[in-house]
């Protein structure tokens, strides 16, 4: 990863942080670099139905994101392509939950990724509110991201040398509204449990709050849709719980969650489930 300097002139603050591409946030960079644990899916979870839009064409009205027929490949050195799920169909609405179930390796995190646009698919397609993402250029695909979409990665991976409070204002960084949203920013981190946290830097917070502060940076710009892969797997009962119910009140707002976890609890609060195997 390359070292980039970004001086948010209107908070007169100076991040400095690592960034995989240029206006790509830290929560894209870090998710982008993760792997995927390799696993047979089940069968397709809700059949995709709403608006179709080609290649490259905005097409409002449609579901939160969408998958038709999607196929997750990896190429093996002297072998056939290793199948990680097949042929799977989804279609997610605003003011839904829907949880990819199953145990690790069942290819929860393979279809997050592909629905985040993170990966390609082998085949089929995805769309983010009718947009039809297969196909686009990465930086396309990217800058829509980056306002569509809040990603929380398993590890809840922040930039060193950043405070809590950087981190995440990252995503603002790109259109200079760090300052516009420094309150929203510190308000997230309270509601998370984790306001008295805001100076601290990621080496001096523990697991648990590290992945709430990397929720608070999926949620600052108020996207669409939340992807969040085992966002309870590092918290204790207690606060996984309250987690969940931040979720439900996203929803409640009328904002898509689209969660891989093989907890219980969240599994039950969800609307809907694939469960893979």
């Amino acid at each position: 990863m390359t070292d980039t300097h970004s001086r948010a002139a209107e908070s007169g603050t100076t991040v400095t942080g690592a960034a995989a591409e240029s206006g790509t946030t830290a929560t894209d960079a870090a998710a982008g670099s993760g792997t995927i644990v390799p696993g047979a899916a089940a069968g397709s979870g809700t059949t995709a139905t709403g608006a179709a839009a080609g290649p490259g064409t905005e097409a409002y009205g449609g579901a939160a994101v969408e998958l038709r027929g999607v196929t997750v490949q990896y190429e093996r050195p002297g072998a056939d392509p290793l199948t990680i799920v097949d042929d799977y169909d989804l279609t997610l609405e605003r003011g839904r939950m829907h949880c990819l179930a199953g145990r690790s390796g069942s290819g929860k995190t393979s279809i997050l990724r592909v629905a985040a646009g993170l990966v390609p698919p082998a085949s089929g397609s995805v769309r983010w509110e009718g947009l039809e993402i297969t196909g686009l250029a990465d930086d396309v695909v990217t800058a829509r991201r980056r306002t569509h979409i809040g990603y929380l990665d398993q590890r809840g991976s922040l930039v060193p040398g950043l405070t809590a409070l950087e981190n995440v204002l990252l995503p603002a960084v790109p259109d200079k509204r760090t300052r516009e949203l420094s309150r929203r920013a510190r308000d997230l981190l309270h509601r998370l449990g984790v306001g008295a946290r805001a100076t601290h830097y990621p080496d001096r917070l523990s697991g648990g709050e590290r992945q709430r502060v990397a929720f608070a940076r999926a949620l600052l710009l108020e996207p669409a849709i939340v992807m969040a892969d085992e966002p309870t797997a590092s918290l204790d009962r207690q606060t996984a719980d309250q987690l969940i119910e931040v979720l439900a009140g996203l929803v409640d707002d009328g904002i898509a969650v689209l969660v891989a976890s093989h907890d219980q609890h969240l599994i039950d609060a969800a609307d809907a489930r694939t469960q893979l195997s």
